[in-house]
């Protein structure tokens, strides 16, 4: 072997390990899809209400204040795991009622302070809403948010 590099080593190189870490990329791009669709996420849990919820989250638009999973924006509080801290995460007609009341009660009109618009959802749309939330609360996150505040 040569003390210099020459043009088709330094070529093999090069293709050898772009090669190299495009098999890596792959195997770890089918790793995270393996594991979101089979451990971190409860197909069981995922009825048709929680599609709706969902459907009624991006309805409303909901990600351009608030964030869930640390996905969104930081206007609003996380609600990733807003059951947990209400205390309803285990009882769903509570996170039913929890959230309808606290939604009807915004706007407060108290000035200065960052205010909810007042969706009118229905009684449908508030139940749904909530089970999207309780299963969103029940997603394997891996201890995200660091914190309870989210």
């Amino acid at each position: 072997m040569s003390d210099v590099m020459t043009k088709s080593m330094a070529r093999n190189v090069f293709y050898g390990g772009s090669l190299f870490f495009i098999a890596i990329f792959g195997a770890m791009s089918v790793h995270s899809h393996l594991y979101a669709v089979n451990v971190s996420t409860d197909k069981a849990a995922l009825t048709e209400s929680v599609v709706a919820g969902k459907l009624v989250w991006e309805n409303k638009a909901c990600i351009n204040c608030h964030t869930l999973l640390g996905e969104g924006a930081y206007f609003a509080p996380e609600l990733g795991n807003v059951m947990k801290r209400w205390g309803v995460q285990d009882d769903p007609d509570a996170a039913v009622e929890t959230l309808k009341a606290w939604m009807d009660a915004m706007p407060t009109g108290i000035e200065g302070r960052r205010q909810m618009p007042q969706f009118n959802l229905t009684d449908e749309e508030y139940r749904a809403l909530s089970d999207f939330l309780l299963f969103v609360g029940s997603v394997n996150t891996q201890q995200w948010p660091p914190n309870d505040a989210g």
